[in-house]
């Protein structure tokens, strides 16, 4: 065990200095690199708790070294995990050398994926879709609303969790963590998104993606339009077609650059030929 020399001024952990580690927090992917991958900007953020916490410089440069191990999680829910390590290295410098640093580096590891895998389904899964499908369907029309409501719906939820989630893991984030896990919320709430994030891409099909057939069918003197017949079987579903084809297609490896420029030639031919 390493004793730490207690910082004269007292080594509580004040509000000003959770704000701190708050808003050096947004630079986690700054210095991002396919070793130890988040690692210098999770260490970044914790510098003004080092600070205050360790005034030796060998007890500060163990700390650095501590958290300068391989570290990667989603950025939007980073702070549950910097609150936990906050409260730990305020027990570790409390300690007088009696505490076992080694379970600092645990509880990062135990945390990563779980807070990982609940920021993914809710922020690149769910509120990032909701974000595009809403933003994009104002801007297409030409109001200024579209990039202003998307980075609303996307950064309101991402700040709080920012914010609350520090608070949150300082006070008490690994009880909070695993009772969570305990009691199956965490499983119900990823459902929760995932089933939100696939309406809102249903939604976007039917609104966004743009496939009719302009073929007409003249029967004892009526005109019936084939496209009439598709939105009667199911609104939308030559887009939905599409779609999955685009899909399956992805699913078996080929490349996006691919499928992009096939459409485009598609387009333009069956648009010449009159077929689209």
């Amino acid at each position: 065990m390493v004793k730490v020399e207690k910082n004269e001024k007292g080594n509580s952990i004040t509000k000003g200095d959770l704000t701190k580690v708050f808003w050096r927090s947004f630079p986690l992917q700054a210095c991002f690199n396919y070793e130890r991958m988040q690692n210098v900007g999770f260490c970044y953020s914790l510098l003004p708790i080092f600070k205050k916490l360790y005034p030796k410089k060998e007890d500060m440069s163990a700390a650095l070294k501590r958290h300068l191990e391989f570290f990667n999680t989603t950025p939007q829910t980073v702070t549950f995990i910097t609150g936990a390590c906050i409260a730990l290295e305020e027990q570790n410098a409390k300690a007088d050398g009696n505490f076992d640093m080694s379970s600092i580096a645990a509880l990062k590891a135990a945390l990563m994926g779980p807070i990982a895998g609940i920021g993914d389904s809710f922020f690149w899964g769910t509120f990032r879709i909701i974000a595009a499908g809403i933003g994009c369907s104002l801007a297409t029309h030409g109001s200024i609303l579209g990039p202003i409501l998307f980075l609303l719906i996307f950064n309101i939820p991402h700040y709080m969790a920012r914010y609350y989630g520090l608070k949150i893991g300082y006070k008490g984030g690994i009880e909070f963590i695993a009772n969570a896990q305990e009691s199956g919320m965490v499983g119900i709430l990823t459902n929760c998104a995932k089933v939100m994030g696939l309406c809102v891409v249903g939604a976007m099909i039917a609104s966004m993606v743009k496939f009719t057939i302009p073929f007409t069918i003249s029967i004892t003197g009526a005109t019936i339009k084939v496209q009439s017949i598709f939105d009667q079987i199911l609104p939308s579903v030559l887009p939905l077609i599409l779609t999955f084809i685009i899909y399956m297609l992805l699913k078996k490896g080929i490349k996006t650059t691919h499928v992009m420029f096939g459409l485009i030639i598609i387009g333009i031919l069956g648009s010449y030929i009159g077929v689209l």
